[in-house]
């Protein structure tokens, strides 16, 4: 039986779940060495990831976010190397795929190539203070009843997820 256990199995981090899977895929992640890469702070709200990709042209590269998590690929064709005879090759022309896991709120502004760099610009968004009061009640008939209604909320996702 191999039960892993992790900060997040306390009973005081109730649903950070996400976070663990995204350790989970930090770790897989994290012994990438291609292309090198610079993250910068600009400003108070602005960060920039740029990628060393020398020999990769716009439609060789590809940015893309997906559930919090930057993932940057550059494809070179290998078809113009046919022409080519090569006495040394210390250009490496490959493949390579760099993910980074972004926190919730930040939010990608652009991504330009310049002169064999890739910049990558996001911004934090500062969101507004959810704070609220929460009435308490005495009453066990209403604890039920919101029971009840949560139940029947999560009854109504599991519907829709089967149906698409």
């Amino acid at each position: 039986m191999n039960t892993r256990l992790s900060l997040f199995d306390s009973p005081l981090f109730l649903g950070f779940d996400h976070f663990e899977q995204t350790f989970d895929r930090l770790k897989k992640h994290s012994s990438e060495g291609y292309p090198p890469y610079n993250i910068e702070q600009i400003g108070d709200t602005g960060l920039r990831i740029t990628l060393a990709v020398a020999g990769f042209s716009m439609d060789n590269l590809e940015v893309e976010i997906d559930q919090n998590q930057l993932t940057i690929r550059g494809r070179q064709n290998d078809d113009d190397d046919s022409e080519h005879i090569y006495l040394h090759r210390g250009i490496a022309a490959r493949q390579f795929q760099r993910s980074f896991v972004l926190a919730d709120g930040i939010e990608i502004v652009e991504a330009s190539l310049d002169n064999g760099l890739l910049h990558v610009d996001m911004r934090r968004i500062v969101a507004k203070s959810t704070a609220r009061q929460i009435k308490i009640n005495n009453n066990k008939k209403l604890a039920q009843q919101s029971i009840k209604k949560i139940k029947a909320i999560e009854s109504n996702r599991e519907d829709e997820g089967s149906t698409s």
